[in-house]
C-alpha cells in the first residue's frame, strides 16, 4: 500500500474551502506544442494543469471535481485560465499562436458573466479572443444544460474558437459537432494509438476528417506517441497534432520551439511531385477578399458595392483562419433600411460581424478533387470550399470553378490514356501506387507486367504485329480483371501495371498464372507455323548479336504491401519492383510475388 506525505493529508483534511489559496502556490501551467501535420511548425499550444499531486489530488479532474462540490470550481478555473494566458504571451510570436484551455461545462449558468470576464482580460494582455481556444470536454452531457447552446454562441461570437475535446470517448461528441458551429474535433488517443496497423481505427478516422472537413472544422489527432501514428494521421488528413512524439508537455516555456526538426524529417518523404488535381485546383482558385471578424459592419457594405457581382466573401479570424462566410442576404436588410446603418452604429444594438457569419466547408489546397466534390456535396446549399494552406485562408473554389476541375481532370486523363490500349499512362499509374501505399485498410499488389522476348519478335514481323500482340494482351487484362477493385495501366510499349486490394495471395496467383498462360497461348498464334513449330525465333539481341529465343511470354513481378501497412516513399516501391522483376523473368513460371515488411 502506498503511503500518502503527512503534509498532503493535511492539505486534504484542511484544505477544501481554501483550495484555490492552496492552487496558488503549488499549481503550474505546462504547455504542450499542437503542430501542423504537413509541416510540423507549431500552430498553438494546449495549457495543461501540473502540480495536483501536491494538494494531494490523483489528477486534474480530481481537482476540479472537488473544487465544483465546494463551490470553487470558477474561481480555480480563472486562476489557472488567467497564468495560461499571461504565460502565453510571454511567448514570441504568440500572436501567430492560439492557445487552448480546457473549459468546464459545469460552469454554464453561473452567476459571473465568464465571457465578459475573459473578454477585458484578454485585452489587458493585448491578446486576441481567436488566438484562444476552449476546449469543450465530453465528460458531461451538456445536452442536459440549457445554457450549454446559449454560451457557445456567446463565445463564438466574441470572436473564441471552440474544439471538441477526447471525441468518441465521452458522452455526446457527435451531437455537439452536429449542433455547435466548432473550430476543432480533437480525436481521443483511443482511436490514434496503433492506428497504423489498425483498419478498423483508420476508417473511423478518415470519415471523423471527412465529416468535420464538410461542416467546416479541422481536426487535431491527441495523443500521437510515435512516428507510424504520426503519419497515419497525417495521411488520414488530420490537420494537426498533439503529443509525446511531437514533444511531451513543458512547464519551461524556453523549451518551447517555433518548429520541431524531427517532424520535418518525418514529412521530407511525402510526395515530391504536384498531383493532376492540385495543379487544377491552383488554376482555379479564386482569391477573393476577405472579411474580418473585428471590422467594421460599415466596412463589409463598401465591400458588396465595390463588388456588385459578388454574394458573398470569407470571413477570417484574427489569425487568418476561416470562420465562414458572409453572405449578402445577410445584411440586405440592414443595407436597404431606411434607417439600417444608424441602427448599426448605435451601441445598444451591438451587432457584429461574428452575429451574421455562415458555416462554409473546409478542405487544403492538397485535397483531391474528387474528395473536395464530396466535401462541397456534403454541405447542402454551400456556396463555395473555403481553400487553406498550412491552415491559413488561400481563396475560395465556387461550384462552377470544382465542375471545371473535376471536367478538365476527366480530359487530361483521357489525354493521357495510351492511344493503342486506351489503358491509364505513366501519371495516373502513379497517383494510384501513391494513394494505395497510404490506404492500409486492405492487402495491396503492384502488378508490373512485361513482355519476354518481345524485341525479336517485333524485329521479324514488324511494328503492326508488334501493336497487335500489345492490345492482345491489354485486351486479356480487361477480361481477368472486372471490379472496381482493381486498377489497369499501360506504362508504355510492351510494359503493363496492374493494381488490386483487398484479393488474397492465392486468388491473385491463380488470376495471374490464367493471363500468363493465356498470353502465351494467344500471342503465339502470331508467329509463322514454321516458328511456332521450332518454338524459337532467330533475331539480334540487345548486344547486337544474332542468336536464337524463345517464342513470347510475360513475367509478371507483384510487390505484396499487407494490411495495415502504410507506406510515405513511392520510390521504395519502384527500387523494390526492379529486384523482383529480374527474378520474374529468370523463373520458369515467369511470376514472382513479394511481401513488402516494415522492417
Amino acid at each position: 500500500m502506498s503511503v500518502v506525505p503527512a503534509e498532503i493529508l493535511s492539505l486534504r483534511r484542511f484544505g477544501d474551502d481554501q483550495i484555490v489559496t492552496l492552487a496558488k502556490l503549488v499549481i503550474e501551467n505546462a504547455f504542450q506544442p499542437i503542430v501542423e501535420a504537413t509541416t510540423g511548425a507549431v500552430f498553438g499550444y494546449e495549457s495543461l494543469m501540473r502540480g495536483f499531486q501536491r494538494l494531494g489530488f490523483a489528477s486534474p479532474l480530481e481537482l476540479l471535481d472537488k473544487a465544483e462540490e465546494v463551490g470553487q470550481l470558477l474561481a480555480l478555473e480563472h486562476l489557472i485560465n488567467s497564468r495560461a494566458v499571461a504565460a502565453f504571451a510571454t511567448i514570441p510570436d504568440f500572436s501567430a499562436r492560439t492557445l487552448f484551455l480546457n473549459f468546464d461545462s459545469r460552469l454554464v449558468g453561473g452567476e459571473d458573466d465568464i465571457v465578459e470576464r475573459l473578454v477585458n482580460h484578454l485585452k489587458r494582455a493585448n491578446i486576441a479572443p481567436s488566438s484562444l481556444c476552449f476546449e469543450l470536454s465530453e465528460r458531461f452531457d451538456s445536452g442536459k444544460m440549457p445554457d450549454f447552446s446559449a454560451l457557445v454562441r456567446q463565445l463564438r461570437l466574441a470572436g473564441f474558437k471552440l474544439a471538441i475535446d477526447d471525441f468518441g470517448a465521452g458522452f455526446n461528441g457527435l451531437k455537439l459537432l452536429c449542433d455547435q458551429p466548432v473550430d476543432y474535433v480533437k480525436i481521443d488517443r483511443h482511436f490514434i494509438s496503433g492506428i497504423e496497423r489498425d483498419p478498423r481505427k483508420r476508417h473511423l478516422v478518415r470519415h471523423t476528417v471527412n465529416t468535420a472537413h464538410v461542416l467546416g472544422t479541422r481536426v487535431i489527432a491527441e495523443g500521437v506517441e510515435t512516428e507510424a501514428e504520426f503519419l497515419a494521421c497525417r495521411d488520414l488528413g488530420c490537420d494537426l497534432v498533439q503529443g509525446y512524439f511531437v514533444a511531451r508537455p513543458t512547464t519551461h516555456l524556453s523549451e518551447l520551439q517555433p518548429v520541431y526538426p524531427h517532424l520535418e524529417l518525418s514529412g521530407a518523404a511525402r510526395r515530391s511531385s504536384a498531383t493532376l488535381d492540385s495543379i487544377l485546383i491552383r488554376k482555379q482558385i479564386e482569391q477573393l477578399p476577405a472579411v474580418r471578424e473585428s471590422d467594421e459592419l460599415e466596412s463589409v457594405f463598401d465591400l458588396f458595392r465595390l463588388n456588385p457581382r459578388q454574394a458573398f466573401f470569407p470571413v477570417l479570424n484574427a489569425n487568418g483562419e476561416p470562420r465562414g462566410i458572409l453572405h449578402e442576404y445577410h445584411v440586405k436588410e440592414m443595407i436597404y433600411h431606411p434607417f439600417g446603418r444608424d441602427l448599426l452604429k448605435n451601441r445598444i444594438y451591438q451587432r457584429r460581424i461574428s452575429h451574421f457569419v455562415s458555416p462554409a466547408p473546409i478542405a487544403d489546397l492538397d485535397t483531391p478533387a474528387d474528395e473536395m466534390l464530396k466535401i462541397f456535396a456534403g454541405m447542402d446549399g454551400s456556396d463555395c470550399v473555403i481553400l487553406t494552406e498550412n491552415m491559413r485562408y488561400a481563396g475560395i473554389l465556387s461550384a462552377s470553378s470544382l465542375l471545371k476541375i473535376i471536367n478538365e481532370k476527366q480530359l487530361k486523363t483521357a489525354q493521357e490514356q495510351n492511344p493503342l490500349t486506351g489503358l491509364p499512362g505513366n501519371r495516373a499509374i502513379r497517383d494510384y501506387v501513391q494513394d494505395a501505399i497510404l490506404d492500409g485498410d486492405e492487402t495491396r499488389y503492384f502488378c508490373y507486367c512485361d513482355f519476354d522476348n518481345f524485341k525479336p519478335f517485333n524485329d521479324t514481323y514488324g511494328f503492326q504485329k508488334g501493336d497487335l500482340a500489345i492490345t492482345l494482351f491489354a485486351a486479356l487484362l480487361r477480361r481477368h480483371f472486372i471490379g472496381e477493385e482493381k486498377f489497369l495501366g499501360h506504362v508504355g510499349g510492351d510494359d503493363f501495371f496492374v493494381g488490386v486490394s483487398g484479393w488474397t495471395d492465392q486468388e491473385i496467383r491463380t488470376v495471374l498464372m490464367r493471363l500468363v498462360d493465356d498470353f502465351r497461348s494467344d500471342v503465339r498464334q502470331l508467329y509463322s507455323d514454321k516458328h511456332q513449330a521450332e518454338g524459337r525465333i532467330s533475331g539480334y539481341g540487345r548486344d547486337g548479336a544474332s542468336k536464337n529465343f524463345p517464342l513470347m511470354r510475360c513475367s509478371i513481378a507483384v510487390l505484396v504491401l499487407p494490411q495495415g501497412f502504410i507506406l510515405s516513399d513511392s520510390q521504395t516501391v519502384s527500387a523494390k519492383i526492379a529486384e523482383i522483376k529480374a527474378r520474374a523473368k529468370a523463373s520458369e513460371c515467369g511470376l514472382v510475388l513479394e511481401l513488402l515488411h516494415g522492417d
